[in-house]
């Protein structure tokens, strides 16, 4: 889109300043014609203003630009933004730097998120004519280093399946994921998958091919990964019956009575108890969210 205003003031400079401040933008993002220069004139006569016409014209990929680096400088980060342009209406945008990672989130989340505001800046409505404008946002080659995860997750599971002969259903995806899990499946001879639930908690279930297809109602629940196993296993030196180690316990070995009384540790005063690692970093997280959404809404698109 393309606006332009016809500004008159003492000199060009603060012309086209004045011009740019009326379009909404800054100095940068216009360009200008000179219709008349100014006139000094003589003792105050025949003294007369500049004018001069302000261009401003709507570019996505600056747009989107000065939005991620405005995001990022408000989150107090350290990355800096390049942007690939392919010339077809698709751009990649990479994040590099110290602090880029923590523009990722958990499984991606912040980095769609990101993406997200990304796209709706670099596409803002205010011309019909033009092309919509796609931006993939990555950081440190995380989309494919996750797409190789997710290709691996999608090998190992469907090998579960055909193992076993039972259903799995995997934990709740995105569309792109779940499409990628789809694609690296149906390479794989004895199983499909089928995706089930709502969007925000769609998961994609493997299962036998030829027998009946996984509903919502029907499809197992998703098991995140446990420990609690192996930490038994280890406990009980490998044998699920008890024991360490599967050696029954010596009789002269001495131990303490049931009841005897052990010494309790107390925390001094001086020292609080730590804040957990995991709760520091959700709460980051929910940090990165909050400016996000807040960005967002102190920048409406039209």
């Amino acid at each position: 889109m393309k606006k332009e205003v016809t500004v008159q003031a003492k000199t060009v400079e603060e012309a086209v300043r004045n011009g740019a401040t009326e379009l909404g933008t800054d100095e940068s993002g216009v360009t200008y014609e000179v219709i008349e220069e100014p006139k000094r004139g003589f003792l105050g006569m025949g003294s007369a203003p500049a004018t001069v016409k302000v261009i401003y014209v709507f570019k996505p990929l600056e747009a989107a630009r000065n939005f991620a680096q405005t995001l990022i400088k408000d989150l107090c980060l350290e990355a800096e933004v390049i942007i690939h342009d392919d010339g077809n209406g698709e751009a990649l945008m990479e994040i590099t730097g110290s602090d880029a990672g923590a523009l990722i989130g958990h499984h991606g989340d912040t980095l769609d998120a990101f993406q997200y505001l990304v796209n709706l800046a670099a596409n803002k409505k205010e011309s019909d004519e033009r092309k919509y404008t796609r931006i993939s946002v990555d950081i440190e080659n995380y989309r494919e280093k996750r797409e190789q995860a997710l290709r691996a997750l999608a090998d190992r599971m469907a090998q579960k399946v055909k193992k076993t002969g039972r259903s799995v259903t995997l934990e709740p995806m995105n569309a792109y994921e779940r499409r990628i899990i789809h694609a690296q499946v149906q390479g794989i001879a004895g199983v499909s998958t089928n995706s089930v639930g709502a969007e925000g908690n769609r998961r994609v279930v493997i299962y036998i091919e030829g027998t009946e297809k996984p509903t919502e109602e029907n499809a197992p629940k998703f098991e995140a990964p446990s420990r609690d196993n192996d930490r038994r296993d280890r406990r009980n030196g490998g044998n699920r019956k008890g024991g360490r180690g599967g050696k029954k316990p010596s009789s002269d070995r001495t131990s303490a009575p049931r009841d005897a009384e052990r010494p309790v540790y107390k925390r001094p005063a001086d020292k609080p108890r730590p804040q957990p690692r995991k709760i520091e970093k959700a709460k980051d997280l929910d940090a990165y969210f909050a400016k996000l959404k807040e960005f967002s809404s102190n920048n409406p698109q039209s």
